[in-house]
């Protein structure tokens, strides 16, 4: 199994830790994901520690103030690391004041040029400002790899599969509340579909006392694969090709 979106320097153990307790659980490969110019080193410097770990670069919209010239210069300067497999995450969040709309839509699609530029892969947040996102994307995006990251917009799910985007669903898919996303969940394209933790963040069900770790995917995985009718070893294999096919590693 994979871990398509986990946050190592925001996990309370040390990576070592983490990453031997992710083996353990079957985990071959995960993506540590950057938020800013801190943990975008961190992710690189985790991804040049550990063989199971990439990292993806990028500003999260929360942090997108500020985001000019020297900031895009240093991120793709970062993206051309060799263990660099995607950029983001990236997109709108209307949830939190984090930065201002302007300055979230400018970062948003600077990325999606950098994607493009560097044919890596798009890594996606979305809270709150689905309608734009979609926008933004379905404008600017177009023959641009996109992943989906913690799939939460059930209502637009035929939108996106028409899109060929890519779909990753975390822990949030197994919470009881949470029907209408287990059964997008159901209906994205088998060769569209991942599964993350999102780690510290949205421990699955089952284990929801505790802080999330990448070793938890295997959890959302179950759920899934159940949800869908297939054989977790089955799921497993389909799950590890998507994600070869998309971030190349």
């Amino acid at each position: 199994m994979i871990d398509s979106h986990t946050h190592l320097d925001s996990c309370a153990p040390p990576n070592a830790e983490l990453v031997a307790a992710a083996r353990e659980a079957g985990v071959t490969k995960l993506l540590t994901v950057g938020t800013d110019e801190v943990s975008n080193r961190t992710a690189l410097a985790a991804a040049d520690a550990f063989g199971e770990v990439w990292a993806a670069v990028g500003r999260h919209p929360n942090s997108a103030a500020g985001f000019d010239d020297a900031a895009l210069a240093d991120l793709r300067e970062l993206a051309r690391h060799p263990r660099c497999a995607a950029i983001g995450e990236t997109g709108l969040d209307d949830f939190r004041d984090g930065a201002p709309r302007e300055a979230q839509e400018h970062a948003f699609r600077a990325h999606i040029a950098l994607a493009r530029e560097l044919d890596k892969p798009l890594v996606i947040h979305t809270r709150a400002a689905e309608e734009d996102t979609v926008r933004m994307l379905e404008e600017h995006a177009q023959g641009v790899r996109v992943l989906l990251h913690c799939f939460s917009m059930p209502e637009r799910v035929a939108e996106c599969i028409d899109n060929g985007w890519w779909f990753s669903f975390a822990g949030n898919v197994t919470y009881p509340k949470n029907a209408a996303i287990a059964d997008a969940a159901r209906r994205v394209p088998a060769d569209r579909l991942l599964v993350e933790t999102d780690a510290p963040y949205l421990t699955p069900q089952v284990v929801r006392k505790h802080k999330n770790q990448p070793a938890y995917v295997a959890h959302t995985a179950a759920f899934v694969a159940g949800v869908r009718g297939t054989p977790y070893a089955e799921f497993e294999v389909q799950v590890e090709a998507n994600a070869a096919e998309l971030y190349r590693w």
